[in-house]
């Protein structure tokens, strides 16, 4: 049971992160820079109502995160986070308003993590050693 709560953990960290960058990502395309806020005529306060719920899921995540490493191994459960680029990349390039676009190559790359993440969170058949191997 402690390995699922590890597990449910660290994707809660992975799914929180993940909405933060896209949040904060969406708030930026409509906000000045940040050192232009006190200056700034009017300030869309949506977007800065996203930045600051984005905050809190980065805050969320964090506590998450530290669950997670209760429960997990560090490897197991840093490959994990990996998960959050391939749900930045597919979210940014499908909703709209992000404007990302889909490439053959950002795809290959999110293949490669997805199978990096199957094959180190999946079952060890047992560690090699010289006598295994012929």
């Amino acid at each position: 049971m402690s390995r699922l709560r590890g597990f449910t953990l660290a994707l809660s960290s992975v799914a929180l992160v993940s909405a933060a960058q896209l949040g904060m990502r969406w708030s930026m395309t409509r906000l000045p820079l940040p050192a232009e806020w006190l200056n700034a005529p009017l300030v869309d306060p949506l977007a800065l109502s996203v930045v600051a719920l984005a905050i809190v899921a980065y805050a969320l995540s964090m506590l998450c995160w530290l669950g997670a490493l209760q429960h997990l191994p560090l490897g197991r459960a840093y490959s994990l986070l990996s998960i959050s680029y391939v749900l930045v990349y597919l979210l940014a390039a499908s909703l709209p308003g992000f404007n990302e676009p889909f490439s053959l190559s950002r795809t290959l790359g999110v293949a490669l993590v997805i199978l990096g993440v199957l094959t180190i969170n999946s079952r060890r058949i047992g560690p090699i050693s010289p006598r295994n191997t012929p």
